[in-house]
């Protein structure tokens, strides 16, 4: 219970007007999270919150680095974490109702009565957006100390053989044509 309580804000006896809070996260906050495509995760998240009659807007900044597997040759990465999210939250009678009904992923619905809003599940699902699309080395780094020797030359030959079969495909293709034509003389 006390891990769930460091992560959300009591936002009743906050005033109107913005409110900036910092959580910093690391492994044990995603212990329980299986399939995680991340390790040694140590992120700052600010939250934004503006306070409003009927409303809060958040905006969620992500910042760190965490371990990743690279798309190429299975070596572990370190990746910059960077991005940002809104999210509106609408205080209203029938949450789980209309929190079932919104298409869109930004707006969520609490209850009017509610007086804390928590953040775990958001902090998870943005610091994993958070995580590049592409986990490769870059350009200057390919083929250096950080990348598998081994698993780039399997590579380098399947290219190899793939290349070899297409043009041998490629040609085929036209020797059909080629024939087809000698029936027509």
């Amino acid at each position: 219970m006390g891990k769930r309580k460091a992560f959300e804000i009591a936002f009743v006896g906050l005033k109107p007007g913005i409110h900036e809070f910092t959580y910093e996260v690391n492994d044990d906050f995603f212990a329980e999270i299986e399939n995680r495509e991340f390790e040694n995760c140590i992120a700052v998240v600010k939250v934004q919150l503006d306070k409003k009659s009927n409303f809060l807007m958040l905006k969620f900044e992500i910042g760190g680095k965490a371990d990743v597997v690279c798309d190429r040759c299975g070596n572990t990465l370190n990746k910059d974490l960077w991005d940002e999210f809104n999210i509106l939250v609408k205080m209203v009678d029938n949450p789980e109702e209309m929190n079932q009904l919104e298409e869109d992923p930004d707006v969520f619905y609490i209850s009017k009565t509610e007086s804390h809003l928590h953040l775990n599940d958001w902090i998870f699902e943005f610091v994993s957006l958070s995580v590049p699309n592409q986990k490769m080395c870059t350009e200057e780094e390919f083929g250096g100390d950080k990348c598998n020797k081994e698993v780039l030359e399997k590579l380098k030959a399947m290219e190899v053989k793939e290349v070899e079969n297409n043009a041998n495909a490629i040609w085929k293709g036209l020797e059909n044509f080629k024939n087809k034509e000698e029936d027509n003389n």
